[in-house]
């Protein structure tokens, strides 16, 4: 039949299936799909696990999901949805909102994340965006698709931090007063004496009470709007908190301050301050929670900012200046010396130097020159640059960098589980302990019996909001992966972070992750009385005619020494043993030893270099010119420079490292002793790698494995941790959850490096965040008091809150400053 008239199937479906672990499960899923009526192709890719569906008439989305579920899997109709969650504060907040959106009909999974503010909600067909939203509205908080416009979320946070900047200002300015009117008046009796003369003691406590009602009115406003409301639900948040405890203190002072004569004698006394410079002092925290958290998406920002504004661009035969925008594929973009590349391109002309350390991490700058690819955002060096644009704006490299690790930010690491658990009921826990303190100090407390009662649950209110609990994890997650990212170590999916740190094996491919994954003249040497050059020179002109890829990569070495071919002729190749032919009147032979045996030549004038070559793993050749030896020569794919250091670092680390090669066991044993590599495992056909990873998995326990082609994708997918070289192909880049942009080996270290040291963090911020209250409680709860003489005030308490959460943000932007160099090579 010809192919010309062959119609496409006009109709297509994409869907994303959960739960394919390997080849056959592929095979399964296609199986299944295939059988649904009216479907006339169907092909399933287990790295990215989607599933294209082709049929000539328009398909029935839930019938193929239902073929797909009896399978055995899981579809999901479309990506992740992204919200954008407002009015969230605490940890509580956080699970609320989880647990609204998993009830939805169709979520099979929801995420959210307090420091970034969004939710990443994933469903099958019948999910609804709407149906979400009304979830999140129903439990207390706002929701909207999140905006994909960097700049216009950033101007949006800059707003809102301006706002709490001004309502800061103000409470500040009203609550100060109150503070010094009655703290004063306490703590130095000679101002108190003048309070008591010149402003007199029902007019001092009126002047507090207008100015605490404006505190509570205006900069208060927040906490009520969305505390009380919460309270009616059932569903009590931070909010809720800081509003029962500023109004049990206020409504006390308004009674003692307008009808005394209903409290008992003793107890009639305000606390007006405590409203008020809780509300300065929580609304301070804020502020320094708000500039923190935009601290720890500098990271975003600062690739964000790499992207190129305008670009100029050949239209009509004249160079032209336009937005980015307005770049189109196959639009030719001159690029001059000093500028950024606009958009991710092939050079058609020019040769320069690129600054590619944004994307890679590397400072040394790649030469460029036809036909290689530059990326958007990297730094024109010297040269100017042609190129013919291949990729703009989403599908760029730099806009899905940007998306990797903005989805790795948001997502929730299995350390997280236990939070989540604990802050669903704390909230309502500490409302039940501070109602419990203030029965317990009125039937049992000293007199004034009712003031001791409300000044010390107003304290456990005050000092027990979750903040720092829910800030713990993921601020030190966005900082982790933005430096990650700055490194040129990508976490695709965030729980990498978590299970890198727990590995005990790295397993890695030899061919293009230890070695360079091409074959390169490595050694030439010549026997006295011939000329390497000349040598060089005919045996690349003999081996140009042939398609030995040994033979390639000895005319690549004249190619680069500038080494003219001469002319060949009597070419015949030896089956088994070499090749021969006649260059300039001479014969030429090259061959193995048994070869130039069979030629009468002897080549133990080469032993000793013919050993080192064994040693090494390299196959020696040999060179005849007119029935003389002349020259010893190895191709072979050398190691990377950088692969020395990055063994040495992952044994500093106390990891174990294996190598799984196809290479016959001889050669891989050499490789294997230059490098110091523990475990071997040599002659493995492509699809026998995922096995040697389970066997690794049952030895040693967590395995990482690190590859970088297609053959790689199915051991990246079954290790707890796969790693892609990013110069490797997509599938392995898609099947792996870190990405090593740079194709440096260096990058495994300093990613387990990293993880290390970001779970750690996360460790020291839960463990303050629970010490915090479990200790602080009972002190606000007047433990300290019948021994000690101890009350905490609720303004030190609202002062110790507010600083819970800035310290768990100071210690997580500590990550930024995380080295590699740390790790000695």
């Amino acid at each position: 039949m010809d192919s010309k008239n062959i119609k496409p199937s006009p109709y297509r479906e994409t869907l994303f299936i959960t739960g394919m672990t390997c080849a056959s499960c592929v095979g399964r899923v296609e199986k299944a799909l295939k059988k649904v009526e009216g479907v006339e192709s169907a092909q399933v890719n287990l790295a990215t696990e989607k599933a294209v569906v082709s049929s000539s008439e328009p398909l029935d989305l839930m019938v193929l999901t239902k073929a797909v579920e009896r399978a055995g899997y899981e579809v999901s109709a479309t990506q992740p949805i992204e919200l954008e969650i407002d009015g969230m504060t605490c940890a509580s907040c956080v699970a609320r909102v989880e647990k609204a959106l998993k009830k939805v009909t169709g979520v099979q999974q929801a995420n959210v994340n307090l420091a970034t503010e969004r939710a990443w909600v994933q469903g099958n067909t019948q999910l609804q965006i709407n149906d979400l939203i009304q979830a999140v509205q129903k439990a207390g908080y706002t929701a909207k698709l999140a905006e994909q416009d960097q700049n216009e979320q950033q101007g949006k946070k800059a707003s809102e931090q301006q706002q709490l900047k001004r309502d800061l200002i103000l409470s500040l300015i009203l609550a100060l007063p109150v503070f010094i009117l009655e703290m004063g008046s306490h703590m130095i009796p000679a101002f108190h004496m003048w309070v008591m003369e010149y402003i007199g003691h029902q007019p001092n406590w009126l002047i507090q009470f207008v100015l605490t009602t404006l505190v509570l009115i205006f900069p208060g406003r927040r906490f009520y709007q969305k505390g009380i409301p919460a309270l009616f639900r059932l569903a009590p948040d931070m909010n809720s908190l800081v509003a029962v405890g500023t109004l049990a203190a206020y409504s006390f002072s308004l009674v003692a301050t307008f009808i005394p004569e209903i409290l008992p004698q003793g107890t009639v006394h305000v606390y007006y301050e405590a409203a008020a410079v809780i509300v300065s002092l929580i609304l301070l925290g804020r502020y320094l929670e708000a500039k923190a958290k935009g601290r720890t998406s500098q990271a975003i920002q600062h690739l964000i900012g790499m992207q190129a504004k305008t670009a100029r661009i050949y239209r009509d035969g004249q160079v032209i200046e336009v937005p980015v925008a307005e770049v189109t594929t196959d639009t030719i973009v001159e690029i001059r010396p000093g500028e950024r590349v606009p958009v991710d391109g092939e050079v058609v002309e020019g040769r320069s130097y690129i600054d590619e350390s944004m994307i890679t991490g590397e400072p040394v700058p790649v030469e460029k020159h036809s036909g290689d690819q530059v990326v958007g955002g990297t730094i024109n060096q010297n040269g100017t640059l042609n190129i013919r644009a291949t990729a703009i704006g989403e599908s760029s490299v730099l806009a899905q960098i940007i998306r990797m690790v903005e989805q790795a930010q948001g997502s929730k690491l299995p350390i997280q589980m236990l939070v989540d658990k604990v802050t669903m009921w704390f909230v309502p826990m500490v409302m039940l302990l501070a109602t419990l303190t203030f029965i317990v100090w009125f039937l049992f407390g000293p007199e004034p019996a009712l003031t001791f009662s409300l000044v010390n649950a107003v304290a456990v209110l005050i000092i027990a909001c979750p903040c720092a609990m829910g800030l713990a994890t993921p601020t030190s997650i966005m900082v982790g992966t933005g430096r990650g990212a700055e490194m040129g170590v990508l976490f695709r999916k965030g729980e990498a972070l978590q299970l890198l740190q727990e590995v005990k094996v790295v397993a890695v491919d030899k061919t293009g992750t230890l070695t360079e994954g091409r074959p390169l003249l490595t050694d030439f040497h010549v026997q006295q009385g011939f000329e390497h050059k000349k040598v060089l020179q005919i045996v690349a002109s003999v081996e140009a005619k042939s398609e030995h890829p040994i033979a390639l990569a000895i005319v690549q070495a004249t190619e680069q020494q500038e080494i003219n071919l001469l002319p060949v002729t009597a070419f015949d190749s030896v089956t088994g043993s070499g090749i021969k032919a006649e260059v300039e009147g001479q014969s030429v032979q090259i061959g193995a030893d048994r070869y130039m045996q069979q030629l009468g030549l002897n080549v133990t004038s080469f032993e000793q270099e013919a050993a080192r070559l064994g040693q090494e793993g390299k196959t020696p050749i040999y060179v005849a010119i007119n029935h003389e030896l002349a020259a010893i020569i190895a191709v072979a794919d050398p190691i990377k420079e950088t692969t020395y250091a990055a063994i040495n670092a992952l044994h500093q680390l106390g990891l174990k490292v294996a190598m799984i090669t196809g290479d016959n066991r001889h050669t891989a044993q050499a490789i294997a002793a230059r490098l110091h590599i523990d475990q071997v495992v040599a002659e493995v056909l492509p699809d026998g790698k995922v096995e040697v990873v389970r066997q690794l998995q049952q030895q040693y326990g967590r395995v990482a494995f690190v590859g970088d082609g297609i053959n790689d994708a199915p051991a990246l997918a079954q290790a707890d941790v796969g790693l892609a070289i990013g110069t490797g192909t997509d599938v392995a880049i898609e099947a792996a959850e870190v990405i090593l942009m740079s194709g440096n080996l260096q990058g495994v270290p300093n990613a387990i490096a990293l993880s290390k040291a970001t779970i750690s963090n996360i460790r020291q911020n839960l463990f303050w965040a629970f010490v915090y209250n479990i200790a602080l409680i009972p002190i606000a709860a007047g433990v300290l008091y019948p021994a000690f003489g101890i009350l905490l005030s609720p303004i030190f308490a609202a002062g110790a809150m507010a600083l819970s959460s800035v310290f768990v943000l100071g210690n997580a932007l500590r990550l930024k400053y995380f080295n590699a160099l740390q790790i000695s090579t």
